[in-house]
């Protein structure tokens, strides 16, 4: 995955969310009759500006990409014209005023919820819950789970996918919880079987939590045969194409694509010599892994999936596809699910419960938009899905500068029937400003640190 790759990925999906995210504050500040002078993707120095409309708003994008801004007319940020002062933010009701703040996050949600709704709507074919041999001394085999059980339902709800599975083992095990399971095994014998996650260890929980309670998912033995190289990877680079069959790694003998997983996953960023098979001949290829973060470590990764027999995808594979009135109720079910998952993990970082080092900044999520785009159109909107979720949560904290330091001084308003005075909002600023930036220098640092040490 290439640099270019990865930083035209980040820029577009900053792009599409700050522009989410700022148009709600510009909807309603329109619909509530406020007059809007501009419209900025970005800060600093404008690098494009367009003026538009009977109020000629300018529409800018600016040089800095980190952000965005609604500009509109305000008695406390220069001179208003008489004749436009019923037309000013700070002459607005404090409900339209709470109106036109809380818009922006408002429409991160939307954004994610229809995402979402689209890709259910859509169809995915997904992996079905089936379990391979849990590890000996593991939770789930001491819960008494086995190769070949399928989970069918969690806490009484059904499930589907290994996805379900894996979000609600993870919500679980962040609050240290027990989880009844359902499971049908080969034979058709229905069991219920409890995992205890009380002793989970809360600090691994942005790990892969299914393996660290020994949930695997079962996979049938495959040929290390080539089924799709995703373009632009490192096997695309390196001239694999689909109907490949590998046969040595570095002179060493291939007989799975598991060995050939493990093969490429211990060799992050370090050249690996292929002896490939393609047409009845065989020709030697050097391919050379991305480097990604998974967990704790850096595994290789070269973009290939493998070529899966038919018997194989109807056993281990569902496609989940709903109707329109249940794919947009699941889509706000799911974004409800992640904006309160993600208040929780913030809680727990707060009460010392959770490290700091799970926080991340521009660095890894722009190594994430690279991915995720790398991986196809599907993997790259759900991406875009949990960021604006993520974005509209942080804004909605009660922090002066956001979104919700405002929402709070308004809500302040209310109660004592009077603004907030000049002077305390100026300290708010300063103390948000400073809460911002020690957290930013968290976040940078996390992202030095997973960049350089993994």
């Amino acid at each position: 995955m290439s640099l270019l790759h990865t930083v035209v990925a980040f820029i577009i999906a900053l792009g599409v969310l700050i522009v989410v995210h700022e148009y709600g504050h510009y909807l309603v500040a329109r619909l509530c009759g406020v007059k809007v002078l501009r419209f900025s993707v970005g800060f600093g120095k404008p690098i494009a500006l367009w003026r538009k409309g009977a109020d000629r708003t300018e529409w800018v994008i600016a040089a800095v990409p980190f952000g965005g801004y609604v500009k509109m007319l305000d008695e406390r940020e220069g001179p208003v014209a008489p004749e436009e002062v019923g037309r000013a933010f700070n002459r607005q009701s404090v409900g339209r005023r709470f109106l036109i703040v809380v818009a922006g996050p408002a429409f991160n949600f939307l954004f994610a919820i229809l995402v979402y709704a689209g890709l259910f709507m859509y169809g995915l074919p997904e992996a079905r819950p089936v379990l391979a041999e849990p590890p000996a001394g593991s939770v789930a085999a001491a819960a008494g789970l086995h190769a070949g059980d399928t989970v069918r339902a969690v806490d009484g709800e059904p499930i589907e996918t290994w996805q379900e599975l894996r979000w609600r083992v993870l919500q679980a095990a962040l609050q240290q919880q027990t989880v009844r399971l359902e499971t049908v095994d080969e034979r058709g014998h229905i069991g219920q079987l409890t995992l205890d996650l009380r002793a989970y260890p809360a600090d691994e929980v942005e790990s892969d939590a299914l393996e660290g309670v020994g949930l695997r998912l079962l996979r049938p033995r495959l040929e290390p045969v080539l089924g799709e190289v995703v373009g632009g990877s490192p096997a695309a680079r390196a001239g694999l194409a689909a109907g490949d069959r590998v046969v040595r790694v570095d002179g060493k003998p291939v007989d799975s694509w598991e060995a050939l997983v493990a093969a490429i996953r211990a060799h992050p960023g370090q050249p690996l010599s292929l002896l490939v098979e393609r047409d009845g001949t065989t020709r030697a290829l050097e391919v050379v892994p991305d480097a990604v973060a998974s967990g704790n470590e850096r595994i290789g990764r070269i973009g290939a999936a493998p070529r899966v027999p038919e018997a194989h995808a109807e056993r281990m594979l569902i496609r989940v596809q709903h109707g329109p009135l249940e794919s947009f109720g699941r889509a706000v079910a799911k974004t409800w699910d992640i904006s309160v998952f993600s208040l929780r993990m913030l809680g727990r970082m707060l009460l010392g419960q959770l490290s700091w080092k799970h926080l991340s900044g521009p660095v890894t999520i722009a190594d994430f938009a690279g991915q995720s785009a790398q991986m196809g159109w599907i993997p790259y909107l759900t991406f875009l899905a949990l960021i604006s979720i993520s974005l509209g949560v942080l804004n909605l904290l009660p922090i002066p500068l956001l979104d919700g330091g405002h929402l709070m001084y308004y809500a302040i308003e209310v109660i004592k029937g009077r603004p907030v005075s000049e002077r305390a909002m100026e300290l708010g600023q300063r103390v948000g400003l400073a809460l911002l930036l020690v957290v930013m220098a968290f976040a940078f640092y996390n992202d030095l640190n997973r960049l350089f040490t993994g």
